[in-house]
């Protein structure tokens, strides 16, 4: 993460004035590209609890297929830039790809044990550990509105938390999951972010899925689950996760920051929750409860504050959406 001087946050990082890079020209526009990817990034809880398979196996197959689908672009194209990745890189992607992939088996965990709307509203708070992380190794400070952003979000978490240790010790542990879940997908943005300095987009995330689809079959094979037969519909699911939330939501979101500006995007992520909370209600018959609802509403305008007055221009995202 970038180093920052104490009081130079400005509120969110502004382009040309139609929000458009200049010089430049899309040819369709950015927003139905944002509109795209969030409502992909939004199916993903839906797949992972429809599928059978245990949580990791799912994981596992998400990533195996996104990889697969990425090899014939990566073989074609950027073959040369594969082969001259210096060791110290492969290091850091091993290590970021190690956090992505026990990201994933501890958000899919919390899928089972709480609710999407839980889950996914309590993703949202990568960036809250991203601070605190850039705090402690980089010394970087926010601007006393971010924080207090940032205080009214973990104040929602704990509503949230409240009201499903009332539900269940289940609901809650799976809150906790969620919570696991996102301070890993900052491990994972952390050890990346330097090594997507010297590497482009597709060849950072071809090798560290690579590495996570690794780790993971060495973690499903040692709890011995099993890799094979399962229904079809779960080879489905599998497959759906690959190419929707995986490759369609994030590339696309990856294509609109080029014009809209990295505030933007990390705006539209926060539509995750709503776009997750709403399939789940017509696909899986699941409706928040009060406190979700009070809770979630709480975070996600502290997680909205926390970014218009926490990011200075120009600084990545730190939320990875599902």
């Amino acid at each position: 993460m970038k180093q920052d001087g104490p009081e130079s946050r400005t509120p969110l990082a502004k382009g040309p004035a139609n929000g458009l890079a200049a010089g430049d020209t899309p040819p369709v526009t950015p927003y139905a590209g944002v509109a795209v990817a969030v409502a992909a990034i939004s199916s993903s809880a839906i797949l992972v609890r429809l599928a059978s398979s245990p949580a990791a196996v799912t994981a596992t197959y998400r990533l195996l297929f996104t990889v697969a689908l990425m090899a014939p672009f990566i073989l074609l194209f950027h073959r040369r830039e594969l082969r001259q990745v210096q060791a110290r890189d492969w290091l850091f992607c091993f290590v970021s790809g190690l956090f992505l992939a026990f990201h994933f088996v501890s958000w899919f965990e919390s899928l089972d044990l709480t609710t999407v709307a839980s889950s996914t509203v309590l993703a949202t708070l990568q960036p809250l550990f991203a601070f605190a992380g850039a705090f402690l190794v980089f010394g970087e400070r926010l601007a006393l509105r971010a924080i207090g952003g940032g205080l009214l979000a973990i104040a929602g978490s704990m509503v949230i938390g409240w009201g499903d240790l009332q539900i269940s010790g289940d609901a809650f542990l799976g809150d906790a999951l969620a919570l696991l879940a996102a301070l890993l997908a900052v491990g994972y943005f952390m050890f990346g972010q330097s090594v997507r300095q010297r590497l482009s987009l597709m060849v950072y995330t071809f090798i560290v899925y690579g590495m996570a689809t690794a780790v993971l079959l060495i973690y499903d094979v040692a709890n011995g689950y099993a890799l094979t037969a399962y229904p079809t519909t779960d080879w489905f699911y599998f497959l759906l996760m690959a190419i929707g939330p995986t490759l369609l939501g994030h590339s696309m979101l990856n294509w609109s920051v080029k014009w809209l500006g990295v505030s933007v995007i990390s705006m539209a992520v926060l539509l995750e929750p709503i776009g997750a909370s709403v399939l789940a209600y017509i696909i899986l018959d699941e409706a928040p409860h009060l406190t979700q609802y009070i809770g979630g509403a709480i975070i996600l305008l502290g997680i909205f504050v926390f970014l218009y007055y926490g990011r200075p221009p120009g600084r990545p995202s730190e939320t990875l959406g599902e």
